[in-house]
């Protein structure tokens, strides 16, 4: 994505960003902060870009080739009941919409001293700003408990693992949440907060009326550039070592994992399979298979996945192709999708879904909904989620602790800590 170089302002202020987005909260329904940290990230994190408007948009508008406009927004989880003869039987912590977009009137994009504008930014804007005051102590604590015990998550475990010798399912992501109610909480403030803890290559931001996301995923769902697609599955977490000669033997021990290798083989394999569906015969191609990067607390394996889309391939047929991405699923998609419902205790919503920006042009880049708080301010509630894959060799006492290492940034900012 190139920036806008019609208007150029350097960054005086460096907490004028997070006035930049209350402000937005102040005068517009919807607004969203990308920010991709400045990973070294394969194909790129998300750049850093700003997004507020009024307009939310129909389904037939997103999905429509001939709607030559931005477009920023989510789609749930819960959407591949419209993909597939599927359902969601489980209770939501409040109900959100499974296609949640808005078309930017406003943008503003950074590369960390500048500000980029299409447009003249007025002396009223930057006054407007100027005034914004930051809390002094912003309410970003919020009680949450887990909504399994740890019993029960095991026992789960090992129910997926018959399923699993019954050849229902190969791999599972089993998730568990946790939720809390509050009186008043900030998720501007939350979202620095985290990112400042865990500066993620796909942080986010936003808002639509009273719903928010607060994202500090490291996962990419799809990014499409001309008629070129790549995908990029997560499957293999261990944690960072305390000390250089830790981490590194710590990095080693993921490379190495047999286990995590077969986890994130199938996960290619399947989104392989997906993007085949709308690409050119013989084009999708494994670029990287189980690749190790370093992320604030985890190190992650990930393979990049790309692919020559068909001509006059729709962003709706990508997503009936892909959606939801495998590594919130695992193999084969629809049963394991059907057995995730039968023994998950909540309704995911957003959280496996996708956030991202669709461009003028067709072109888009969407995260996976992980490492992210969602929260309603006028329903007084917030969730987030947290899973892995379970294989046959899975260790659910290992299962449980790598959901509380994901769990561990959120729980810090909800806790005060």
């Amino acid at each position: 994505m190139e920036k806008s170089t019609s208007f150029i302002y350097p960054i005086t202020d460096p907490n004028w960003i997070e006035k930049l987005c209350r402000w937005a909260d102040l005068h517009f329904d919807f607004f969203a902060f990308t920010n991709g940290n400045a990973h070294q990230y394969p194909e790129e994190p998300f750049a850093t870009r700003f997004f507020a408007g009024h307009k939310q948009l129909a389904e037939n508008e997103i999905r429509g080739i001939s709607s030559k406009f931005q477009k920023v927004g989510i789609i749930g989880y819960d959407f591949k009941n419209h993909l597939e003869k599927l359902q969601s039987e489980n209770e939501a912590f409040f109900e959100l919409p499974e296609i949640c977009f808005f078309q930017p009137s406003f943008t503003l994009d950074f590369d960390g001293k500048n500000i980029y504008s299409e447009n003249e930014l007025s002396e009223d804007f930057w006054k407007e700003i100027a005034r914004i005051k930051l809390p002094f102590s912003a309410d970003t604590t919020c009680e949450v408990s887990p909504q399994l015990t740890k019993d029960s998550y095991l026992e789960t475990v090992n129910t997926i693992q018959n399923h699993i010798i019954e050849g229902n399912t190969y791999e599972t992501n089993f998730c568990q949440a946790y939720a809390g109610s509050f009186e008043s909480w900030d998720p501007i403030s939350a979202y620095f907060k985290l990112n400042e803890l865990s500066p993620m290559p796909f942080s986010s931001l936003f808002k639509a009326k009273s719903q928010w996301l607060v994202s500090a995923s490291p996962e990419r769902y799809l990014k499409k550039t001309g008629s070129k697609i790549i995908a990029q599955p997560i499957k293999g977490t261990i944690k960072r070592g305390k000390s250089a000669s830790e981490d590194a033997a710590n990095r080693e021990t993921l490379a190495s994992s047999e286990k995590e290798q077969a986890e994130n083989l199938m996960i290619t394999d399947l989104m392989r399979n997906d993007l085949s569906k709308v690409s050119k015969t013989g084009s999708v191609q494994v670029k990287e298979l189980f690749g190790i990067y370093p992320l604030p607390r985890v190190f992650q394996m990930i393979s990049t996945i790309v692919s020559e889309l068909k001509e006059d391939v729709t962003f709706s047929q990508i997503i009936q192709a892909s959606f939801p991405m495998g590594s919130m699923t695992g193999a084969p998609k629809i049963r394991t999708m059907e057995i995730i419902d039968e023994l998950e205790s909540f309704k995911r919503g957003w959280f496996s879904g996708a956030f991202g920006v669709i461009e003028e042009n067709g072109d888009f880049d969407f995260s996976v909904i992980i490492r992210s708080i969602i929260a309603d301010l006028e329903m007084k509630k917030l969730y987030f989620g947290v899973g892995s894959a379970i294989t046959y060799d899975a260790k659910a006492e290992q299962e449980y602790e790598e959901c509380g290492l994901k769990a561990q940034a959120i729980l810090e900012v909800l806790r005060g800590n």
